[in-house]
């Protein structure tokens, strides 16, 4: 905290470049800001990061707001430069020389064409760290390949295929985000760990990752298993899943509710007695592990019926505090009030604002995160920023008059 004791935030004084788009990069300087980092966003002139454009997008739900550039630019100041151009690049060379991170997304090959190729910014500033992100890695055929998490996140790795209820189905489409987000936190670790090295060393580094890697570390149980030469399972749909205790059911008001008995002699029993069926528990078929995975389609047919007799919420206080482990299938309606959330900080309000922002998944003991700041239009802080670095108004204007900034 500073004299005023205003919370700052742990990363207070860290100067960071974020020289991307879209998600990915973006949302790692983004958890850094939220710890007190002043992040300088980068963007072309006029329309700015096309990110900003994706609510616009066919089958996005349409708000007043830019909900996705609240999210992933908050607390950021912006800057607009045309990279194309050899004084807009002479610009990023010196924000380079006083900043501790770059953070870049573009492929390789651009890199190198725009000037902004690690081997370009390293000897600027020894002390930098210089971060990049790619869809499928820093190397090979496919090295300046462009990708989505859609793609090289989901697709590439299995999971698009994998979550398939059976075989036959349909392979799952992913949402927006959903493997960038992960993939941010990764990327964010590397910026960290490349920090502390820093710390040791006083020399700055090259960090990576990329959308392929992280989509195969979160499939990576069954992807290991594929690379130990394993036998897998047919893949079977709910009604016909293998154990009845780690499958989901619809509730009477058609909401589902997720059950993940592990310890299950001991938990079956109670879960039996819980649902009013005690019957269960001696039953022949269902007395024993064994017997209730052999009949573990009978099991699904009785728990069907029963959890159809009541709506989700009588479920969820009935089996409240048993110690048994399941959770609800949650909807996007139920998120604005989810006390657990706000109460864990999981969603927090913009400074000077009800609105509420999902908070990064990182919480350090002592260390308070700054409060969410609205995003920066396009270029709303080129001036400050170009003051900042020793810019004096006329060469700010012959900037601006070239087009090299906006």
């Amino acid at each position: 905290m500073d004299e005023s004791g205003e919370n700052k935030g742990i990363f207070h004084g860290l100067k960071v470049l974020d020289c991307a788009s879209f998600i990915a990069a973006p949302a790692a300087a983004t958890v850094l800001s939220d710890f007190g980092a002043d992040v300088i966003k980068i963007e072309p002139p006029g329309a700015g990061d096309p990110y900003r454009n994706l609510p616009n997008l066919p089958g996005y739900p349409r708000s007043e707001h830019n909900y996705a550039w609240h999210l992933e630019a908050r607390n950021k100041r912006s800057i607009a430069l045309d990279l194309a151009k050899p004084e807009a690049q002479a610009v990023l060379r010196r924000l380079v020389t006083e900043a501790d991170v770059f953070i870049t997304n573009f492929p390789p090959a651009v890199r190198k064409k725009l000037g902004l190729a690690y081997e370009t910014l390293a000897p600027l500033n020894p002390r930098l760290i210089y971060a990049s992100f790619t869809g499928y890695g820093e190397k090979g055929a496919e090295a300046d390949k462009p990708g989505f998490d859609s793609n090289a996140y989901w697709a590439r790795s299995g999971l698009m295929d994998l979550v398939r209820a059976d075989e036959s189905t349909t392979p799952a489409r992913s949402i927006a985000g959903m493997g960038d987000h992960p993939c941010a936190m990764a990327f964010y670790g590397a910026i960290v760990t490349a920090l502390y090295q820093r710390e040791r060393t006083g020399k700055g580094s090259h960090v990576a990752s990329n959308l392929m890697a992280n989509g195969v570390w979160a499939a990576s149980v069954l992807a290991q298993a594929k690379l130990c030469g394993a036998t897998f399972s047919e893949r079977r749909p709910r009604e016909r899943a293998l154990n009845a205790v780690t499958n989901h059911y619809r509730c009477q008001d058609g909401r589902w509710i997720m059950l993940s008995l592990l310890n299950e002699e001991k938990q079956f029993p109670i879960l039996a007695r819980c649902l009013g069926r005690e019957e269960l528990i001696t039953d022949p078929r269902f007395s024993t592990k064994a017997d209730r995975h052999a009949h573990s389609i009978e099991l699904i047919r009785e728990f069907d019926a029963t959890f159809a007799t009541r709506p989700l919420a009588e479920w969820r206080q009935i089996l409240d505090g048993n110690g048994l482990v399941f959770g609800v299938v949650g909807i996007l309606d139920d998120i604005p009030t989810d006390q657990q959330m706000i109460e864990n900080e999981v969603l927090v309000p913009f400074e000077n604002d009800t609105m509420l922002t999902v908070s990064s998944p990182i919480w350090i003991d002592g260390a308070r995160k700054v409060r969410p700041r609205k995003p920066a239009g396009v270029g709303e802080h080129s001036d400050e920023i170009l003051r900042s670095i020793g810019f004096d108004d006329a060469a700010i204007e012959k900037l601006r008059s070239g087009g090299a900034v906006g």
